[in-house]
């Protein structure tokens, strides 16, 4: 075994960040992927009949404040301006997300300016709930029955597939309501799409000598041993063989359609109301603004259980999960050799730019830690 080889699973973004950061510390480094494309879930391709860029697996919108994460991607693909300006279809009418001035507005055909919207929802508030503990709770608190009902309850039962009273008030983290007329759903310094797509960025970051991806190859935990260190981003529990079960996750099937001209002449929108199946469209050549199409390529998204053939795209995280969670935790923690890394290797839910963070920082510490002879953690970011 040579220290100096390096292993990552999954050609995704902690993969391929970290390979490249070692890489270019002259570590030789092989990344393995099971499918048959580098990039993960934010893989994109050109749509042949109408040249779309396609987000395979659903839209990954790239918003930070880090500004050495938007440096690093930069560096490897330029990224444009996009703001996420969301609509919601409920009750027959379209409305702007997230709920802001003109929402208020338009849903109580009211005028209110921001300080009058403020005293008036407070008005609609169920002040009587003092220490939300649940989804259902947390929104009553802040919005009141009719905002919650409109936009939040209906999509957030078909999205987790159970009720919001069953779900933990942190999934609903911020108040989820703004007194201006500001609709750009990400408050972030940072905010754009890279300009020809995330899996040439992706390819760019693997673009080393040092580094030799294998796609469509399962790494098995027997292979461990041949190298001086691995960093793993598949499922946690498909390291150990879901010896303990499986970790709940949700899933999204997608049902792909084309249309010739503007389908719904925005990129994202939902569907609040539980009569419609499906959470929301997305429709692709919105995602790219700089670029023109006549024909268009949209996607309409259910959220469903994960099986053990499906991919995980959520993780669950309630009491059953977390208790599972531990105990994998604590096989990992046992394990010599190997760092779980990524979305699915710390069963937690990241967006992209806390992702490349994590996997600078993890690559990092691997530096510091080779030079000082110590070993590497399971997790640098532990799940539980």
């Amino acid at each position: 075994m040579s220290y100096r080889k390096i292993a990552a699973v999954g050609a995704g973004l902690s993969g391929a960040v970290i390979g490249r950061e070692l890489a270019e510390a002259g570590y030789e480094v092989e990344i393995f992927d099971s499918r048959d494309h580098i990039a993960g879930n934010c893989h994109t391709e050109r749509d042949p009949e109408t040249g779309v860029m396609v987000h395979v697996y659903g839209p990954h919108i790239f918003h930070t404040d880090d500004a050495e994460v938007w440096n690093y991607v930069n560096r490897f693909q330029a990224f444009l301006p996009y703001k996420n300006r969301v609509k919601t279809t409920s009750g027959g009418q379209v409305y702007s997300l997230p709920i802001n001035l003109h929402t208020i507005n338009q849903f109580f055909g009211k005028t209110l300016r921001p300080d009058e919207a403020r005293a008036f929802i407070e008005t609609q508030a169920d002040t009587t709930i003092e220490d939300p503990q649940t989804f259902e709770e947390q929104a009553l608190r802040f919005v009141g029955n009719d905002l919650y009902e409109a936009f939040l309850k209906g999509y957030t039962q078909k999205q987790w597939g159970c009720s919001p009273k069953d779900l933990p008030a942190s999934i609903l983290k911020r108040l989820p309501v703004r007194f201006n007329y500001d609709d750009n759903y990400f408050f972030h310094k940072f905010q754009g799409m890279p300009e020809n797509g995330y899996t040439e960025m992706v390819a760019g970051i693997l673009d080393h000598p040092r580094i030799t991806v294998h796609l469509g190859t399962r790494f098995g935990r027997d292979q461990v041993s041949e190298y001086g260190h691995v960093f793993y981003s598949g499922p946690l529990d498909g390291y150990f063989g879901y010896e303990l079960g499986q970790l709940g996750y949700r899933t999204l099937d997608f049902e792909r359609f084309t249309y010739d001209g503007d389908y719904q002449g925005c990129a994202v929108m939902n569907y609040g109301d539980v009569s419609v199946p499906y959470t929301r469209i997305t429709e692709h050549k919105h995602f790219s603004p700089w670029e023109e199409h006549k024909g268009s390529v949209c996607y309409r998204e259910f959220s469903r259980e994960c099986g053990l053939d499906d991919i995980p795209y959520y993780p669950i995280r309630l009491v059953k999960e977390k208790e599972q969670l531990a105990a994998y935790v604590a096989r990992a923690e046992r394990e010599d050799g190997i760092t779980f890394v990524g979305r699915l290797g710390t069963y937690r839910y990241l967006d992209m730019d806390v992702t490349i963070r994590e996997a600078l920082d993890t690559a990092r510490l691997f530096l510091t830690n080779a030079g000082e002879n110590a070993p590497m953690p399971a997790f640098l970011h532990p799940p539980v």
